[in-house]
């Protein structure tokens, strides 16, 4: 083999993208899903005079946070998300790699829901609490009215002492 600028450089650049693609790999690993602890929630709408169980995914890690329901196609009625914090706090959301479109519901430490909004599909819009909360509840668009769910409505007593009991 005759000695040459591009043969030189070809093979350190191969040796480089090897290397990239290595890397790439094990920083992929790490991006697996989480795996969430399941609890079940009661929210007392005053509109049905019910308590209205869900079953929860309880994101309470960074890690978790971040991940939420990204890349799930399917979301059940009956099911959803709870974001538990250690503090209230303005919270602000955005459905980047999430394929389903959700309802978010803002709750206060006192267990009260403040604020219920939609989020669509893939968006990057920003959707942001109003009001200092401690937790945000994500279940599929639309199921906090189909079951009777609205702002003023408060998570039952049990419910709210077994989040408080989850944060890490």
């Amino acid at each position: 083999m005759r000695f040459s600028i591009q043969n030189s450089v070809k093979y350190p650049a191969v040796a480089l993208c090897f290397l990239f693609f290595v890397a790439t790999v094990i920083s992929c690993a790490g991006a697996e899903k989480p795996e969430f602890a399941h609890i079940t929630i009661s929210i007392e709408s005053k509109k049905t005079k019910a308590a209205i169980p869900i079953d929860v995914e309880a994101a309470v890690t960074a890690q978790e946070q971040q991940h939420g329901f990204m890349h799930r196609k399917e979301i059940p009625d009956g099911t959803g998300m709870i974001f538990i914090f250690k503090r209230d706090e303005k919270l602000r959301f955005w459905m980047k790699d999430t394929p389903h479109a959700l309802s978010i519901a803002f709750i206060d430490s006192a267990g009260r829901i403040r604020e219920i909004y939609d989020m669509q599909p893939f968006s990057l819009d920003v959707i942001a609490s109003t009001y200092s909360v401690r937790y945000a509840l994500e279940v599929a668009q639309g199921y906090f009215e189909r079951a009777g769910i609205g702002a003023g409505d408060t998570l039952a007593t049990e419910s709210l002492e077994r989040l408080n009991a989850t944060v890490r």
